[in-house]
C-alpha cells in the first residue's frame, strides 16, 4: 500500500515537472505600442535579438497611446499586457493609476534626466519634436515656401490640404496648447487655443487623423501636402524615398518622449524589465535615432547629426518646449468633450 502511493506520488510530481517545464518554454511576452513605422523597428530590429537571448516570444499589440492606456484601464485586475509604450501624458496616468512597476536595475548613470520618472516607474526611451511636417514637391511645384511658424496652418492657401491628429493624439495636443500659448493662453487657459483651432485652423483641415499608416496615404495620394507630426514619423517617412521634410516652428515644438513601463501586476515576467532595459542600451537607442529619428536618452549612444537630421539632438533639444503635464491631464477629459463638440463636430 505504502509503495503505491509513492509511486502515485512521485507520478504526480512527474506530471506537475511536465507542466512547470511546459510553462517555462511557452514565455510569452505582451507588449502594447505605437503602431506604424515604430512597430516596424520594434518587430525588425528589437524582437529578433530579445527573443533569441531569453527564449522568450514576444507578442505586439500596436495602438496609439490612448488606445494602450485604454486597455490597461479595461484589464485593471487582470492585466494582459506586460510592457505598456505609450507618450509622456499617457505614462503620467498610467502611473498616476497604479499601472506601472518601478524599472529595476535602470542604468542611472548612462540615462538623460528627462527621460527620467519618478520612482523609475516609466524611462523615456527615445525623444521626439512635435513640429509641421510638408510635401517638399508640391511646395516646390506650387512656388510655395516652406512653412516656418505654427501660425502658417491658419494660412488660407492650405484650405482642405491640412492633416492634424485629434486631440486623443499627443500631436493634436500640442497644437491645441502651442495656439493658446500663442495668443495668451495656455495649459491653465485654453480657450484662446480652441478658438483659433476652430476659426482660423479647422477650416485648412482635410481630416483629424490620428493613425501613422492613414496619415501617411493621405500624403501619398496628393490630399494632404501639410501636417502637425513627429520628427520620428516624418523621419521614417522620409526614409521611404516619399519628398516630406520636418520643420521646427519657429516658435518652438514641443517635446514628446516615447516612453515605456513595466505593467504592475501580480506574479509579473520578469521579461518586462528586461526588454524595457533593452530599449535603453545603446545600440538599439541608434537604431531608434537612425531609422526612426528618435533623439537618444542613452548618453553612450553614438549618433552622429547627419545619420538622424530631423531628431531633437543637441541643441534642437536643449529648445524643446516641456508642456506642463500635471495641468493637461486634470483638464484632459473636458478638453476631449469640448473638441468633439466644438472641433469634430
Amino acid at each position: 500500500m505504502l509503495q503505491s502511493i509513492r509511486t502515485l506520488a512521485l507520478a504526480g510530481a512527474i506530471v506537475l515537472a511536465g507542466v512547470a517545464g511546459a510553462q517555462a518554454q511557452d514565455k510569452t511576452l505582451y507588449v502594447a505600442g505605437y503602431g506604424g513605422s515604430f512597430e516596424q523597428t520594434i518587430r525588425k530590429e528589437i524582437m529578433p535579438p530579445f527573443e533569441k537571448k531569453f527564449g522568450a516570444k514576444v507578442d505586439y499589440i500596436a495602438g496609439n497611446s490612448t488606445d494602450t492606456l485604454a486597455k490597461l484601464q479595461a484589464q485593471r485586475g487582470n492585466q494582459q499586457i506586460d510592457v505598456a509604450i505609450v507618450d509622456d501624458g499617457p505614462m503620467y496616468q498610467a502611473i498616476a493609476l497604479g499601472f506601472c512597476a518601478p524599472i529595476v536595475g535602470m542604468p542611472d548613470a548612462d540615462i538623460v534626466k528627462s527621460a527620467r520618472y519618478k520612482d523609475d516607474k516609466a524611462v523615456g526611451i527615445g525623444l521626439v519634436a512635435t513640429g509641421l511636417m510638408y510635401n517638399t514637391k508640391y511646395f516646390a511645384e506650387k512656388g510655395w515656401p516652406a512653412p516656418t511658424s505654427w501660425n502658417d496652418l491658419k494660412d488660407a492657401k492650405y484650405k482642405k490640404l491640412l492633416v492634424i491628429p485629434p486631440l486623443n493624439n499627443t500631436y493634436g495636443l500640442h497644437t491645441l496648447v502651442m495656439m493658446a500659448r500663442l495668443n495668451g493662453g495656455g495649459e491653465a487657459n485654453i480657450d484662446p487655443g480652441f478658438k483659433v483651432v476652430q476659426n482660423d485652423i479647422a477650416p485648412n483641415v482635410l481630416a483629424f487623423e490620428p493613425s501613422p499608416g492613414k496619415m501617411t496615404e493621405l500624403f501619398q495620394s496628393g490630399q494632404g501636402v501639410i501636417a502637425v507630426w513627429g520628427s520620428g514619423r516624418v523621419a521614417s517617412f522620409a526614409e521611404t524615398g516619399f519628398p516630406v521634410d520636418f520643420v521646427y516652428p519657429k516658435e518652438g515644438a514641443p517635446a514628446l518622449l516615447a516612453s515605456a513601463c513595466p505593467v504592475a501586476k501580480p506574479n509579473a515576467s520578469p521579461l518586462a524589465q528586461e526588454f524595457v532595459k533593452m530599449l535603453l542600451e545603446p545600440q538599439f537607442q541608434e537604431i531608434f535615432a537612425k531609422e526612426y529619428g528618435y533623439g537618444p536618452v542613452n548618453r553612450r549612444a553614438q549618433v552622429a547629426p547627419s545619420a538622424a537630421r530631423m531628431a531633437p539632438i543637441g541643441k534642437r533639444a536643449d529648445e524643446l518646449i516641456v508642456v506642463d503635464w500635471d495641468t493637461i491631464n486634470q483638464k484632459r477629459s473636458d478638453w476631449d468633450k469640448r473638441w468633439t463638440r466644438e472641433i469634430e463636430r
